[in-house]
């Protein structure tokens, strides 16, 4: 039996990266996956690759507490179920601190932090009814140790560490494990489009010699998912190399 048989999921940040490779993996593991994300030209693309496969594309704005009590209302009477939350979606906006305007701090906020309270908020309360869920947040490894340039996006993914830690310790009793995977330097397509020396400076810094992929962190995805990690609650898994060391 595949390890999410039966399991509906919802990725939100689904329609490229990281999100996309959890989407191929989950669908593999026997998930019907629906992807919440606003690039609608990249969701239909997806699809148009995964055609036949148990996947739905809906354009929703996380960042929206009423789109995202909609979109969830819509999966709930189409698949009577949500098991699965992967809350991936997030976005940048750099600068130093001092040329940071308030809008770029705000945009990250609102994306990487308040959209997943929001996902969350409206699709825990079905997996409270059920006695049953998973939540996978996405943070990151700058989380951990701050990065130059990115105040606003270390400060949601430093949040989102303690949301998670929080959340599990009020819905574990519930049956619903939260847990949160922080990824490090990932060779996704805006990776790959950097110049050649960045991505070798960056690899330089990864213990195991190498930068991801983004399958490295759909398994962990998937690890936490299923059921083999029933008794993993409040964790944060970091996958980076060993960078974090």
């Amino acid at each position: 039996m595949k390890r999410l048989e039966n399991k509906v999921a919802i990725i939100t940040g689904g329609a490229d990266g990281l999100g996309k490779a959890g989407v191929v993996k989950f669908i593999a593991e026997g998930a019907t996956v629906i992807i919440w994300d606003l690039n609608e030209k990249k969701g239909n693309e997806t699809l148009a690759e995964l055609n036949g496969k148990p996947v739905e594309f809906m354009k929703v704005n996380t960042a929206d507490f009423s789109a995202v009590q909609n979109a969830t209302a819509q999966v709930i009477s189409k698949y009577g179920q949500i098991d699965i939350l992967v809350n991936n979606a997030g976005i940048t906006r750099d600068a130093t601190f001092k040329k940071m305007t308030i809008e770029q701090w705000q945009q990250v906020i609102d994306v990487n932090l308040t959209g997943v309270f929001y996902c969350t908020k409206a699709v825990s309360e079905h997996m409270l009814a059920k006695g049953y869920g998973r939540i996978i947040n996405t943070s990151s490894v700058v989380a951990l140790y701050g990065n130059f340039g990115q105040t606003n996006y270390v400060a949601s993914k430093a949040g989102l560490i303690g949301m998670t830690k929080t959340l599990a310790k009020e819905l574990g009793r519930k049956g619903i494990n939260v847990n949160a995977v922080a990824p490090g330097f990932i060779l996704t397509d805006m990776v790959k489009a950097m110049p050649e020396k960045v991505i070798e400076m960056m690899q330089e810094k990864v213990p195991v010699g190498r930068l991801g992929q983004p399958e490295d962190i759909a398994n962990a995805y998937l690890f936490l998912a299923s059921d083999e990690a029933s008794y993993i609650n409040g964790t944060v898994i970091s996958v980076d190399g060993g960078m974090v060391i």
